[in-house]
């Protein structure tokens, strides 16, 4: 299975966890992901995931000038991707009980 294909969904619902808990900017948000174990991201892999969060009404962006060079684009969590991340947390809970299930094991046959 490609890594990529699986990580696509994941990510979105990783970022808007992200940007939950504070405004932020896609450096910030790449250097979160690979603090938490996606190593393999970089910042070119990110904006294109938050172009579509933004474009479902997930989050809202806002360019601010930087102290440290070119303009920042901002990126805030709407009320619309709150209750997406909320639908990501059941799902991905509902489907890592599944999968783990299975890679271990414990599928009965009938």
């Amino acid at each position: 299975m490609n890594k990529a294909q699986l990580l696509k969904g994941l990510l979105e619902g990783c970022i808007l966890k992200i940007i939950s808990q504070e405004e932020t900017y896609g450096y910030v948000i790449t250097e979160a992901l690979n603090e938490y174990g996606f190593k393999d991201l970089n910042e070119g892999s990110i904006y294109p995931v938050l172009i579509r969060l933004e474009k479902k009404g997930y989050v809202t962006s806002e360019s601010r000038k930087s102290e440290l060079g070119p303009r920042r684009k901002y990126y805030k969590i709407s009320p619309k991707g709150r209750d997406e991340l909320e639908s990501f947390g059941r799902l991905w809970e509902d489907i890592s009980v599944t999968v783990n299930r299975i890679l271990k094991g414990g599928v009965i046959h009938e």
